[in-house]
């Protein structure tokens, strides 16, 4: 029998409980009432099980209870194995007889509801209550750790692995706790009546068995529980991976319906999971790859990649996918490269990536041996085997074996890659993964991927920890008192208090004060528009440019005055300069989140844009500047001088500081263009949307 450890954790009645109530136990063979039950007990579960149903006496060898509250004791965790119109009534009766926990799978969703909808309101009946629950709408959990099952059908108990899966999605929970990963433990999760896929994680990492967590996400219901519990995996170092669905529009639109929350900005979703060293998968193969790969012991070091090969023509397939996911291969050595030559038939060269099949003589000694070599090479950080291996193939199972024997020889990790996921090697791949510490990688995009994965955790864990600006709560005072009423000469007075150069400017209300100005100032000048409520001036003839003297001042303000309204700004006319953007908004999830890119027409145009949580690292912006295409202006292009990202790396440094401060009293702040000179940066023009229900 198995030993089930308890935790101190507010999940533990669900997850591990001591005592079970299955409410619709029935006798009918493949329902839910009789499944769970009989899983119960195929599981040699230690503790009271008691079946519940008013129509039967005993179910399944258990004498059964007519209602919850006929329990002699009341126990941890009830299962719902009842209709959806019964649930209601079943969740109270459970509430009022002391349950501790509830597993609730059905969509909960009935013809002719009322508001609020069932959902909403067992929800906010377990939360009143305190009882952690798992659903609606959910196909239960695979605790392997303690051989307990709550699930509308039978999953085989497995070892416990080392990667714990949660799923919003049922389908994905199935098919990651049958596959390769041998979860440790996996849930579904469902619509997270009374615990959200945070506490499964805080649960995970508390009980410190995993080595990975691996997330399927819809929506992210708790988002500042989500941001600490990644914190606390960071901790741990526990690496996150996650595919988080919801990336397009019309699979936002599904999102709601689905998992009955909104899916969230996708770009704010990027920024966070950077923040906190989450890896990304967009495939459920990718997923599971990268799980895999990171699961194991081994930690990826200095260098790049070292590959070895039975085919020239899938090498330089692989050197190609290499090249568009930006994997580096190792710069091996010429003692690597005497090791390879004395072992590869002639015609073959001594390099990385290696094609190591040549006459077939002794194939897989010298596949060995070329392995080594490379994995020896202290240029290489990480290995792959590229193979088609089928089991029943005695040529791949020699090269696979080859990998095998190579890899015992090194403290670096290794994987081995089919070429494509449809080769018959299952109980190879489980043997070699789960016995012997090789992680067997289906398809070579996903295998890649998962490289790629590891070698930007890699970097992440070693990036240096740079102290957090303390937020200056006078200044913060003093601005969110003005932010009420801000118009642009405002925005651009908060904007030099924090350190983000403006052009020199004032604001009129008639010729000869714009003509004074103008004087003081200094031709050339800009004139645009102070009228409020006038956020898009361009599209209005708003702004007029390129002013040279008093007649021409002349003219654009009395046109402006005529048409639009008399008061407006004169401002100095800024030189050349490459136009970008900075700025910031308040995602309805998470909160502040600042955004940086192409500036000027291309905004729109090219949506060359990233975002970041505050409070952010020079080196997060330096690095993700760089990824973005419009960068290229920067640093020189087609003739053009280079003025380098540094003017704008410090203005996303200076707007993270004002999130910090003021994000809580703003809806967007958004400074475009922003003109970047070998000088510097200046904001040409800010518009200020204050948030309407802050005081």
């Amino acid at each position: 029998m198995m030993r089930r450890r308890r935790i101190a954790h507010r999940l533990q009645p669900l997850l591990v409980p001591s005592s079970v109530a299955v409410v619709g136990a029935t006798p009918r063979e493949h329902a839910t009432g009789r499944t769970v039950l009989e899983t119960f007990r195929d599981l040699d579960f230690d503790g009271p099980l008691y079946p519940v149903n008013p129509r039967y006496g005993e179910v399944a060898g258990n004498v059964c209870h007519p209602s919850l509250a006929d329990l002699p004791d009341p126990v941890d965790l009830a299962v719902m194995a009842v209709g959806d119109t019964r649930v209601e009534d079943q969740v109270a009766a459970a509430i009022e007889a002391g349950v501790r926990a509830v597993a609730i799978f059905g969509s909960c969703i009935v013809p002719g509801d009322r508001e609020p909808a069932l959902a909403e309101r067992l929800e906010a009946m377990l939360r009143e209550a305190g009882i952690p629950s798992i659903g609606v709408n959910c196909m239960g959990f695979c605790n392997f750790e303690a051989a307990i099952h709550v699930n509308s059908y039978r999953f085989p108990q497995l070892d416990p692995g080392r990667i714990t899966v949660l799923a919003q999605s049922g389908s994905v929970f199935g098919c990651l706790s049958g596959s390769r990963l041998k979860p440790n433990f996996a849930a579904s999760v469902g619509r997270e009546t009374s615990a959200t896929i945070v506490d499964y994680m805080d649960y995970a990492l508390e009980l410190g068995t995993a080595r990975v967590l691996t997330l399927f996400l819809e929506t992210i219901r708790d988002p500042q529980g989500f941001e600490a519990v990644l914190e606390k995996a960071q901790a741990k170092d526990v690496p996150v991976v996650a595919l988080k669905a919801g990336r397009s529009d019309m699979a936002a639109r599904m999102a709601v319906s689905h998992t009955g929350a909104l899916a969230g900005d996708d770009r704010t979703i990027e920024a966070v999971f950077r923040k906190h060293g989450v890896l990304r998968a967009s495939t459920i193969d990718e997923l599971i790859a990268t799980s895999l790969l990171l699961a194991r012991a081994r930690d990826v070091g200095d260098g790049a990649l070292a590959t070895i090969h039975d085919s020239g023509g899938e090498r330089e397939m692989i050197c190609d996918l290499a090249s568009d996911l930006g994997v580096p291969f190792a710069a091996i050595g010429e003692t690597t490269r005497a090791r390879l030559g004395e072992r590869l038939d002639y015609g073959l060269e001594a390099e990385n990536p290696c094609d190591a099949f040549g006459t077939g003589v002794d194939h897989d000694g010298v596949m060995r041996d070329c392995f080594a070599a490379l994995m020896d090479d202290p240029s290489t950080a990480l290995g792959a085997f590229f193979l088609d291996v089928s089991q029943h193939s005695g040529y791949s199972r020699a090269c696979a074996s080859a990998c095998l024997a190579a890899a015992s020889t090194t403290t670096k990790p290794v994987a081995l890659i089919t070429n494509h996921s449809g080769t018959d090697h299952h109980d190879l791949a489980w043997d070699f993964t789960h016995n012997h510490d090789l992680p067997v990688l289906d398809g070579s995009v996903p295998g890649l991927k998962a490289i790629s994965h590891a070698f930007w955790r890699r970097n992440w864990r070693r990036r240096p920890v740079e102290r957090s600006e303390h937020p200056d709560m006078d200044r913060a005072l003093r601005w969110r008192k003005r932010l009420r009423d801000a118009d642009e000469a405002t925005g651009l007075a908060l904007l030099d208090d924090y350190g983000i150069a403006t052009p020199r400017h004032a604001i009129v209300d008639s010729e000869e004060g714009a003509r004074t100005a103008a004087g003081e100032i200094g031709y050339p000048v800009v004139l645009k528009t102070a009228m409020p409520g006038i956020t898009h001036k361009s599209d209005v003839g708003g702004v007029v440019t390129g002013i040279t003297d008093d007649a021409g001042l002349t003219r654009a303000w009395r046109t402006m005055a005529r048409t639009l309204g008399r008061r407006c700004m004169v401002a100095a006319m800024a030189g050349a300069g490459i136009e970008a953007m900075v700025g910031m908004t308040r995602d309805h999830q998470f909160g502040p989140v600042v955004l940086a890119g192409a500036g000027g027409v291309l905004v729109e145009l090219l949506d060359d844009v990233t975002a970041y949580r505050p409070p952010v690292s020079r080196r997060e912006v330096e690095e993700t500047l760089a990824g973005l295409k419009f960068t290229r202006l920067l640093e020189g292009w087609r003739g053009r001088a280079a003025v380098g990202p540094g003017a704008l790396v410090d203005a996303v440094m200076k707007m993270s500081t004002m999130a910090l401060e003021l994000g809580s009293h703003l809806d967007a702040l958004d400074v475009n263009p922003l003109l970047i000179t070998d000088q510097g940066a200046v904001a040409l023009d800010v518009l200020v949307v204050p948030r309407s229900d802050c005081s």
